[in-house]
Parts: structure tokens; C-alpha cells; sequence
């Protein structure tokens, strides 16, 4: 049965060839290696903590992958079988022109041995690297009887990985995979970030397994799972689900218990690899072959549709109006670039000034509560919970700001995509803006203000400086009575008038010490604002340099384009009809060829018998 198949890719690679498609070609060469390769490579991917290192130390029964006190995969990890166990860590040269990253030249990767202990350190990329190489992944070696039948796992790094060179190596790795499993805990359904995943990987993978993990810790897993199986279908995502727990596995596994093992979920997993890599060279090699198919046909004929359209709408169309059209294009083109070019600028000015009034704004609120908090409160007593409560309400206000200039960097892009509406273009740049994750570690910290204090001896001298003219005033009054200057009239006089003193300047210290809190908290708060609206202000710029340089490399495109069109409008004027017609009859064969070739390859994802290999062309 592998002929049939390996029949109808080796047409492919020859339509590639004659298409002019190298880059395709190299590509079906690989699929063509992989499929004849008789192990099934399944690759474990994921976003960070959801549970792959565990799973595939589950499968194989061995903690091969570190997990836990914060380990992070850094390298994909390739699990493997070996007769005696062993671990290197494996790094490629770096890229060159017309080689592909994560490929290499035999006998040139670097291979370091890595000690049993030193395994986690290699996972985490600290470990057997050299500086400045290419890509890098660990390779372990176990003797397992699943293994040996022909089964390697891959670990990869989490999604937050994507664009350092292990990302790289996840994404060719992505290439090289026979099987996909998306793992995604059970404490919450699946996100909208792995639901595109799924989409993206099942238009080029035939077989994908989305695996639940963690059931042990939900007890209402499988509500969890059930609404997962609905988003899978709403989201047309072809592919199974199996809930599982990794620590029921390795418990189970350790002591001998069947039935354990089986309210793991892994019976049911083991046994989708082991028919999955029994019927890879049949079942799956087609489904495979079928997918290789239906890009390869896609990409070979946009081109030619797009040229067919274009011979067509010259037969119904003269040179000079063609040539005529396509300068009132240049023309609108021009336009269109002055128009996108002032909107970026007003839009970007408008919400430069905008979000830093709402931050102003923002910090005036707070100002005011504190002006409110500190006409009663002493900052002596209330000082650790009011520091608490500003930075908390400072980390909201920040984030809040930068959660409206996300918005409003969004409003923009779409604005000035708008002017490009006319050409029917996804104009909009591949890029996100989220509010960051450490706004609140990054809140500086106030200090308590140096306030006085109203110690036991200023009381006492204040207190002694008070009674000593009550004590005078009154002894003074009682002499002219006949009696001593000291007496008990003149004593509770002093009394009187000391603790009043004392009271007196109590409330003066009091005022003072809230002057003061409420100064360095202005001024603590112009500072955290002045940081912010920089913050604000680099990033809106970062957003503004990076929309002029999308649109512009977009005019660029389309000019070109037209330009293009010009040329082939003066060239049209001089071409013959039948030369044209000439051209459309080999349009239409080759499109008729595709056509053919994805027909042959459809029936074999159908399990209809196929018919017999396109003969090539002399």
C-alpha cells in the first residue's frame, strides 16, 4: 500500500520541480524521508505549565523531563529509545544561505554528553551549549519497550518561547512531526490562543490529539472536558480529546495497579500511539500525503489563477485603456500614501495627548483622596496602610492606561488600514499589544517622610513653658488679694494653661507632619506619573514607528505591483493574440494537471484506490 502513496508524492515533487519551486520541493523531499521513516515522531506542544514534561515522563514511565521548583523547558527534548540510557545535548550551525534553520549538513552538529544530573540544566538551555550556535535540543535515550517499537517523544518549550532559537527549533521540529498532542490542564477550557494553535497545526498535520491533563486536581474535569469538545467542534478542529492525570500514571506505574493506570486516561493514550504508529505507513502517510497535496496545489496555483485572470481581462480590455487604468492607479496610490500618512500622524498625536490626560487624571483622583485622607489621619499611625493602598491604586491606574492605548494603538492600525480597503488587502500588521504582566513590581515604593514627633520631653518643656504664665498671670492677680504668688489658684492656673500648651502644640505638629505626608506624596506621584507617560509615550512611538514601516513596505508592494502592471500594459500593446491565447492554453493545462494531482491525492485520504501516477512531461 506504501506505493500508492509514495507514487502520488513523488508526482508532487515533479510538479514542484516543474513549476520552478525549490522551496516546495525541499519540503515534499522531507515529508517523503519522513513518511519512510519508520518511527512516529510525536511532538508535545503546549503553553507553559500545563503538564507536557509530566505527561511525557508518564509515557515512559521515567522522569526524564525535569518538572517542578520552577523548571522551565527552555530546549525541546527528544525522548527516544536507546539500549542503555543516555542524554546529550545536540546543536546545529547556525542557519546559512539555502538551508533551512533546524537543518544540518551530515556530521557537522555538535554533540555534548549530559550527565543524569545535569539534565534539567540542559532542558533549561544552561547546560551544553555553545555560545553563538544555531538551534539546540536535548536528546535522552531510554530502553522502553514503547520505544523501541518505534515511538519518539519531543517536549517543547512553552508558547512565551517562540522566536529564540529554541522556538526555532519547535517550529522545525512542528515540520518534521508525524503527530501532534496539544496539552492543556483541567483548571480552566481551552483559550482562544490554543484554539488557533489547533487551527494552524491541523492544516498541516493530519493527525492531532488535544490531551487534558491534570484531572486529578479538578474534580469537575470532565464538565471541562466536555466544553472543550465543543469548542473543538465549533472552532472546526478535527481533533480527539483524552482527559488524563500523569500523577495517577507514575503512582499507579510504581505500584503495579491496573486499575488505577486505567483511571489515569493512559490506556486509552498509549493506545492511540500504537495505532497511530502502526498505521503510519498506510493510514496516515495518506492523510499526510493528501494535506502535501492541497498546499502544494494551493500555492502552484495562485499564481496561475491569478495569471489567467489577468490574460482573461486583457481579451476584454484594450492596451491603451489597461495602460490608462493602470496610471489613474499609481495616481490613487499616491494619494492613498499621503492619506494613511496624516491619519498615522493625527491619530498617533491625539493619543499621545490623550492618554496622558487620562493618567493625569487618574493620579488627581488618587491626590485627592489623600488630601481627603490626610486632613484627619496622622502619618505616624496610618502610614503602612496607606502605602499599601497607593501602590496598589497606582498599579491600577497604570494598567488601566495602558489597557486604553492597547485600545487605542488598535483604533489606529484599523484607521489607516482603512485606506487600504480599495485594495482588498489584510492590511493589518501581525502584531498585539497586552497590558504588562509586572506593573505592580514595577510601582516604586514611597518612604515615610521624616515627620516630628512630639516626644515626652518637648512635652514637658512645652508643658513647663505654658504653666509658667498661667502660674505668673494668676500668682500676680492673688498678690493683690494679699495672698502668695504661689498658692492653689495659681498652680491650676499653670496646670491649665501647660496642658493646653501641650494640646496646642500637639495639633501644630499633627498638621505639619500631614503637610509633609501630603508633599512627598505629590511628589512621589509626579514621579511614578512622569515614568508612566514615558513608558506610554516609547511604547505609542514603538507602535507608530512599527505601522510606518508595515504601510510603508505595503506601498511599496503595490507600487511595485503596479508598476508591474504598467509594464505588462506597454508589453501587451506589442504582444500578439495568439501569443496570449498560446500562453492561457498552458495556463489551463497545468491548472488541469493540479487539478488532477489533487484529485489522485484526495482519493487516497478517502481510501478509494488511486489512480495510476500523471506521467511527466518531456
Amino acid at each position: 500500500m506504501a506505493g500508492i502513496w509514495l507514487d502520488v508524492l513523488d508526482e508532487i515533487a515533479r510538479t514542484c520541480r516543474e513549476h520552478g519551486r525549490g522551496d516546495l520541493l525541499q519540503a515534499v523531499r522531507q515529508k517523503r524521508a519522513q513518511l519512510l521513516d519508520p518511527t512516529l515522531r510525536v511532538l508535545v506542544i503546549g503553553e507553559p505549565n500545563q503538564g507536557k514534561s509530566q505527561l511525557v515522563n508518564a509515557i515512559v514511565n521515567a522522569p526524564v523531563c525535569p518538572v517542578g521548583d520552577g523548571r522551565t523547558t527552555v530546549l525541546p527534548t527528544v525522548v527516544q529509545h536507546a539500549e542503555v540510557a543516555a542524554a546529550a545535548v545536540v546543536q546545529v550551525p547556525p542557519p546559512t544561505p539555502g538551508r533551512s534553520p533546524g537543518t544540518a549538513l551530515p556530521g557537522t552538529v555538535e554533540r555534548t554528553p549530559v550527565p543524569v544530573e545535569q539534565i534539567p540544566a540542559g532542558v533549561a538551555g544552561s547546560y551544553g551549549r555553545r555560545p553563538g550556535g544555531g538551534p539546540a535540543y536535548v536528546e535522552i535515550g531510554l530502553p522502553r519497550a514503547l520505544l523501541g517499537a518505534g515511538l519518539v517523544l519531543v517536549d517543547t518549550p512553552g508558547a512565551d518561547e517562540i522566536g529564540t532559537p529554541a522556538g526555532v527549533a519547535s517550529v522545525a521540529a512542528l515540520n518534521r512531526a508525524d503527530a501532534v498532542l496539544l496539552v492543556s490542564d483541567s483548571t480552566r477550557e481551552l483559550s482562544v490562543a490554543e484554539l488557533n494553535v489547533l487551527l494552524h497545526v491541523t492544516r498541516a498535520h493530519p493527525n492531532v490529539l488535544v490531551v487534558q491533563t491534570k484531572i486529578d486536581l479538578v474534580p469537575d474535569w470532565r464538565a471541562v472536558a466536555e466544553r472543550n469538545q465543543r469548542h473543538l467542534a465549533e472552532a472546526g478542529v478535527p481533533a480527539a480529546l483524552i482527559p488524563v492525570s500523569a500523577a495517577l500514571r507514575l503512582r499507579a506505574a510504581a505500584a503495579d495497579d491496573r486499575d488505577l493506570n486505567a483511571e489515569s486516561g493512559f490506556p486509552a493514550l498509549v493506545a492511540r500511539l500504537h495505532r497511530d504508529l502502526a498505521g503510519k505507513a498506510d493510514v496516515l502517510a495518506r492523510a499526510t500525503v493528501g494535506l502535501a497535496a492541497r498546499t502544494v496545489v494551493e500555492q502552484l496555483a495562485a499564481p496561475l489563477r491569478a495569471e489567467l485572470e489577468s490574460q482573461q481581462a486583457e481579451e476584454q480590455s484594450g492596451p491603451m485603456s489597461r495602460l490608462h487604468a493602470a496610471q489613474r492607479e499609481v495616481e490613487e496610490l499616491r494619494r492613498c500614501s499621503v492619506r494613511w500618512q496624516n491619519t498615522l500622524n493625527d491619530e498617533m498625536a491625539d493619543l499621545l495627548s490623550d492618554i496622558e490626560y487620562d493618567l493625569r487624571e487618574r493620579t488627581r483622583q488618587i491626590l485627592r483622596e489623600v488630601d481627603d485622607a490626610f486632613d484627619t489621619a496622622d502619618p505616624l499611625v496610618a502610614w503602612d496602610t496607606f502605602q499599601e493602598w497607593l501602590s496598589r491604586n497606582l498599579t491600577e491606574a497604570a494598567e488601566a492606561n495602558h489597557e486604553w492605548l492597547a485600545q487605542r494603538c488598535d483604533f489606529v492600525a484599523r484607521r489607516v488600514a482603512g485606506h487600504f480597503a480599495r485594495y482588498g488587502y489584510d492590511v493589518l500588521p501581525p502584531w498585539s499589544m497586552t497590558v504588562p504582566e509586572d506593573l505592580a513590581g514595577r510601582t516604586p515604593e514611597i518612604e515615610q517622610p521624616n515627620v516630628d514627633r512630639f516626644t515626652v520631653s518637648q512635652k514637658v518643656i512645652t508643658g513647663m513653658k505654658g504653666s509658667y504664665g498661667g502660674l505668673l498671670m494668676f500668682g500676680l492677680a492673688m498678690t493683690l488679694a494679699g495672698m502668695p504668688m504661689i498658692n492653689p489658684v495659681s498652680i491650676g492656673a499653670g496646670a491649665l494653661f501647660g496642658g493646653k500648651s501641650i494640646r496646642d502644640e500637639s495639633k501644630q505638629l499633627l498638621r505639619r507632619r500631614q503637610a509633609t505626608a501630603k508633599t512627598a506624596i505629590q511628589r512621589h506621584v509626579d514621579d511614578y506619573f512622569v515614568r508612566v507617560v514615558k513608558d506610554c509615550r516609547d511604547t505609542a512611538r514603538q507602535v507608530q514607528r512599527m505601522l510606518r514601516d508595515h504601510f510603508a513596505a505595503l506601498t511599496e508592494e503595490l507600487q511595485e505591483a503596479i508598476v508591474q502592471s504598467l509594464r505588462t500594459a506597454k508589453q501587451a500593446a506589442d504582444t500578439d493574440a495568439a501569443a496570449r491565447d498560446q500562453r492561457q492554453r498552458e495556463i489551463k493545462l497545468k491548472m488541469t494537471r493540479l487539478a488532477a494531482l489533487y484529485d489522485q491525492a484526495q482519493q487516497l485520504t478517502a481510501g478509494r484506490p488511486a489512480a495510476a501516477p500523471l506521467e511527466p512531461r518531456a
